[in-house]
Formats: C-alpha cells, sequence, structure tokens
C-alpha cells in the first residue's frame, strides 16, 4: 500500500538531514497518515480511508466528507475516492430534483 493520503494525494518529500557539522544524508520524510472511518451524510453509510492528519482537519473545517468531496478537485483524489464523489453528486441531484 503506498504511502499516500486518499483525500488530497499528499505523499512521501525527500531531503536532506543535517548533523551539526553539516553532514548531509539523504531521507524521506513521510505523511502523518491516518486511518479513520467517515460517514457519509448523503449516502448514509461509513467509509474507511488512510488520510493525513491535515486532511482530517480539512474535512472538519469543511463541514464532513460529503461537502469536502463536493468542493475537490479529482486530481488529488483516490479512485475510490473519485467513485464516491460521483455518487454523492449523483444523490444529493436527486435528492434536489425530489425537493423540488
Amino acid at each position: 500500500m503506498a504511502r499516500r493520503c486518499e483525500l488530497t494525494g499528499k505523499g512521501w518529500q525527500s531531503g536532506h538531514q543535517v548533523s551539526h557539522a553539516n553532514n548531509k544524508t539523504k531521507t524521506r520524510f513521510l505523511p502523518n497518515l491516518c486511518q479513520v472511518s467517515l460517514m457519509s451524510e448523503a449516502m448514509g453509510l461509513s467509509y474507511n480511508l488512510r488520510i493525513s492528519a491535515h486532511a482530517l482537519k480539512s474535512v472538519e473545517h469543511r463541514g464532513g466528507l460529503d461537502s469536502f468531496l463536493l468542493k475537490a478537485k479529482s486530481d488529488g483524489l483516490s479512485a475510490k475516492c473519485k467513485k464516491l464523489k460521483v455518487s454523492i453528486t449523483k444523490k444529493v441531484e436527486a435528492l434536489a430534483a425530489k425537493a423540488a
């Protein structure tokens, strides 16, 4: 499994660890990934996702998984999240049409 956030696409970065003597060694800086279960209000189901802690804060700030996915661009999303975004969009449109 790749060390990549499913919502933002954030992955590892490479860089140097610099010692006090200014010796540089290559290293990989890994994202802070968390295994979380997020509830979709439109679908009425919870989904297990592996996302970064920063993405989790962003989901909470935007008001939930549904609103985050509706506003997100499809470029950084995983295949699982792209399918979820399409199904949420269809469900929201169907509810809007039924209400009108």
